[in-house]
């Protein structure tokens, strides 16, 4: 089976089918699914992995016609969303016409306080929300409202209800959601913003303003110097705006404004609104836009979910053939018959003694004197050094109550191998662990198969 690259989509198909079993599961038809290839190899690889997932969820949903249940989620979003939109539209133009008063003079500030100030209300909530990572702060109340719709039908929960809860916690939760909300908040004030400006230059196209600003708590100073500094990055466009005759003179009351002034200052207020207002809420949506598919691009699915644990263990288990890798040679061959070696068998006076993994407890005869105990690498090849330049027989000592297996056998071959004189094995045993005589014959049944004549083996 091809691994082809999954989405996100994808994924939420997943969690959605994943919800629906989880509680609905008697309710679903399995009859396409029965058939599903299992992996070539045990080998765990997720991409492979969600690929199964994946075809197992569009079989599921084909054969048990979910797929409007699973659609309707996105589709309520995106009708929610349009009627966000539509509503800033409409909040966008009252606030502009409600700023321009009957008459033919506009209150510069208050416009700008107006279509500005909740903006930067929203954006400074927005940017503190992100920083301290506060979901409440960036997602705001309408999405917090939203994610809790699905639940409705706890009790009694529907397929539509569950495909809506698994919807609303993959795509408006955790990085995925908090970017998706964040591009849906910026997108409701750029509207609000352009549905302003676009009002306000139709009025400022079909009437003639004049354009005055005033104030009572503040000193006449402060009014005219925040106009040379939101003007400053006006000019640096190339905009004009009001110099300061023309900011004296607009004061409430003062005298009647000429076209230059009324120019200069139209210009400034759709500057300030289009550099203040529509352009970084611009920005900030397209970064939201770019990490929201890099978020749903490093969205993935909780494979520790038991629904999960169990999926891949059906279709990611290896299809095992068993097999002997280590063939017993004499398997099925009947045990010879073993003849004891008479008694009181001496051992000879110039044997070298060699241990095979003997422990402290494990004591040779008090004529014996053990030259090396073979343990591991070192001390065999140590041992079978030292066997090669032997002139005097070989004495090779086992642990009586220890299993003859394979392994002590092969290395009870390959000292034999490497001596040219008749070796001797001695089974050592302990108080501790007595042997019995099965244990004793297979010993016997060891050295024979090692070209140890049966006289000399010799039992201690």
């Amino acid at each position: 089976m091809s691994v082809k690259k999954h989405t996100f989509d994808d994924l939420v198909r997943i969690e959605q089918v994943r919800k629906i079993e989880s509680a609905k599961a008697e309710d679903l038809s399995y009859a396409s699914i029965q058939e599903l290839p299992r992996s070539a190899n045990g080998d765990f690889n997720y991409a492979d992995f969600i690929q199964r997932l994946n075809t197992r969820a569009k079989r599921l949903i084909q054969e048990n016609t979910l797929n409007d249940a699973l659609q309707q989620p996105r589709r309520q979003f995106i009708r929610a969303r349009r009627i966000c939109l539509g509503v800033a539209i409409i909040l966008g133009g009252l606030a502009a016409s409600q700023a321009v008063s009957d008459s033919s003079t506009l209150n510069i500030y208050w416009l700008l306080a107006v279509l500005l100030g909740f903006n930067l209300i929203s954006l400074l909530l927005w940017i503190s929300g992100i920083i301290l990572n506060l979901q409440s702060l960036s997602s705001g109340i309408v999405a917090q409202l939203a994610s809790w719709l699905p639940y409705r039908h706890k009790k009694d929960p529907t397929i539509a209800s569950l495909a809506s809860h698994a919807w609303w916690e993959s795509c408006l939760t955790g990085d995925v959601g908090k970017w998706r909300i964040s591009a849906l908040t910026h997108k409701f004030w750029l509207t609000y913003l352009t549905a302003g400006v676009v009002l306000l230059i139709l009025l400022m196209l079909a009437k003639q303003f004049n354009f005055v600003w005033g104030t009572t708590l503040l000193p006449d100073s402060t009014l005219p110097r925040l106009t040379q500094i939101l003007g400053t990055p006006l000019e640096a466009i190339g905009l004009k705006i009001p110099d300061d005759p023309q900011t004296v003179a607009s004061r409430v009351g003062v005298a009647k404004q000429d076209a230059a002034a009324r120019t200069a200052w139209a210009t400034f207020l759709i500057g300030s609104l289009l550099v203040y207002g529509v352009l970084p809420r611009f920005l900030l949506l397209g970064l939201c836009v770019v990490m929201q598919r890099w978020s749903e691009r490093r969205f993935r699915l909780d494979l520790y979910l038991p629904y999960y644990i169990e999926l891949r263990q059906r279709l990611m288990a290896r299809e095992v053939q068993v097999k002997v890798i280590d063939a017993d040679p004499n398997a099925g061959n009947k045990p010879t018959e073993v003849a004891r070696p008479p008694e009181n068998n001496a051992i000879p006076s110039n044997a070298q003694a060699f241990g095979i993994e003997l422990d402290d407890a494990t004591h040779w005869p008090e004529t014996v004197a053990c030259r090396l105990n073979i343990v591991d690498q070192e001390t065999h090849d140590e041992a079978i050094a030292l066997i090669k330049n032997l002139k005097t027989p070989l004495l090779i000592g086992v642990a009586a109550h220890r299993l003859p297996d394979r392994g002590v056998q092969r290395l009870i071959k390959e000292l034999i191998d490497n001596t040219s004189e008749k070796p001797w094995l001695i089974l050592l045993s302990k108080p501790s662990a007595p042997v019995t005589s099965a244990r004793e014959i297979a010993w016997f049944r060891l050295a024979e198969a090692c070209g140890i004549p049966a006289e000399h083996v010799i039992t201690q």
